[in-house]
């Protein structure tokens, strides 16, 4: 037994007053620690686009190799490798002998075919006179027969008129001959002509202002006539002209709705280290079924020459392009079911499960088109544990931290 209970009891009240105070903080802090902190950015304003970038190598806007039209040796070559020319300019003579000896024998059946036909011009005089001559004799013979019947005899009146008749043939006959020799005259014309045309090609000129950039033939060679696809016929040089060039970009299946004609592009040499304006000139508006891609052309001034063709470029096609609209990061969204949706801390830091739809997508943002306003808290964290109105504290991060400090 204990002699005196009263230190043990008042030990016991001290320790059980000291219980009971401590109570309410311990409640508070278990409330606490059950509401999660969690990470949460604002919904801004903004613009966004959708770009694609494509290598591409640049190729002349035109180039040819030029041939000859006539066969024949190169007398003289005023071109080499490098040479700017302008349209018409001279690059070559042709040295065609045969081609000049029938110029000249063109010439010469030319003005014997000028002789015929002017022979002809004076048969025609001459029989139109001896028409005129036998007709007007017979038709006296034939006003007297006509005035006095009988005094002619009728064989003076037959030959008369065979005569005339003869006459009227000849005449004829030396009209068809005039048709005839100025038809050969035209022939011979007509082939003189083309002879000259001909002769005319054996002075290569430039089809288009540019640049050689090869040289094939040297005084002396022979050049076949590049009329028809054969393996003898040797250009003279190859031409380009890159006073404008072009870069043909294989535009993906998914990105060939966006292509416009005259779309504005940036060219990236890194060669040279700049960029360049391009346009968007044309497609083929079909797509290739082995890689599945659109060969899409950009055109680049080059008044300066700076490009060359064979330097690689990148461009930087625009895709989409909306300019003030509501966007969250891309870690934002969360899909349930076939809806997307994104968890909003509202303002009574409650949680709201909110559907929304998304338009553009960037590598970084996603466009809400309805469900979330300007202003409003986004998760951007864990949302694994989240439920509908649950309670929550806020960490509000900017958009660049929500985004790994991109």
């Amino acid at each position: 037994m204990l002699r005196n209970p009263l230190p043990f009891l008042f030990a016991i009240s001290l320790l059980a007053i000291s219980s009971c105070s401590h109570a309410p903080e311990q409640q508070k802090e278990t409330v606490r620690s059950a509401t999660p902190t969690i990470a949460v950015s604002k919904a801004l304003k903004t613009d966004l686009d959708r770009r694609l970038t494509l290598t591409a190598e640049f190729t002349p806007f035109e180039e040819v190799d030029v041939m000859a039209k006539v066969a024949g040796y190169v007398k003289q070559i005023y071109v080499d490798v490098g040479s700017r020319v302008a349209q018409g300019q001279a690059l070559a003579d042709l040295e065609v002998p045969e081609m000049r000896a029938d110029m000249v024998r063109a010439e010469e059946e030319i003005q014997r075919r000028q002789s015929e036909l002017e022979r002809a011009k004076d048969d025609i005089k001459r029989a139109q006179s001896a028409y005129n001559l036998t007709h007007l004799s017979y038709e006296r013979v034939a006003s007297v027969v006509k005035s006095k019947p009988g005094l002619i005899a009728q064989q003076e009146i037959d030959e008369a008129r065979g005569k005339d008749l003869m006459a009227d043939a000849q005449l004829a006959s030396s009209k068809s001959n005039l048709s005839v020799a100025e038809h050969q005259v035209h022939v011979v014309q007509a082939d003189l002509d083309r002879l000259k045309t001909m002769y005319a090609y054996t002075k290569v000129t430039a089809p288009f202002a540019g640049v050689v950039t090869k040289r094939y033939a040297n005084t002396g060679s022979m050049i076949q006539a590049g009329i028809a696809s054969q393996s003898q016929a040797m250009p003279l040089v190859r031409l380009s002209n890159n006073s404008r060039l072009r870069l043909i970009l294989p535009v993906p299946e998914s990105a060939v709705p966006s292509i416009r004609i005259g779309n504005t592009v940036d060219v990236k040499v890194p060669t040279l280290n700049r960029t360049f304006p391009g346009r968007v000139a044309r497609f083929s508006e079909k797509v290739q079924t082995a890689t599945r891609t659109m060969d899409t052309e950009v055109d680049v001034a080059n008044p300066s020459m700076t490009l060359i063709p064979g330097m690689y470029a990148e461009v930087e096609l625009m895709l989409d392009d909306h300019r003030g609209v509501i966007a969250v990061p891309i870690a934002a969204k969360s899909t349930e079911g076939d809806h997307t949706v994104v968890f909003v801390v509202n303002a009574s830091k409650q949680i709201e499960i909110r559907r929304v739809q998304i338009g553009l997508e960037t590598a970084d943002l996603a466009e809400i088109r309805s469900g979330v306003s300007v202003g409003e808290l986004v998760v951007i964290g864990n949302r694994t544990a989240l439920k509908d109105g649950q309670k929550v504290e806020t960490r509000e991060v900017q958009i660049g931290q929500a985004l790994g400090g991109k």
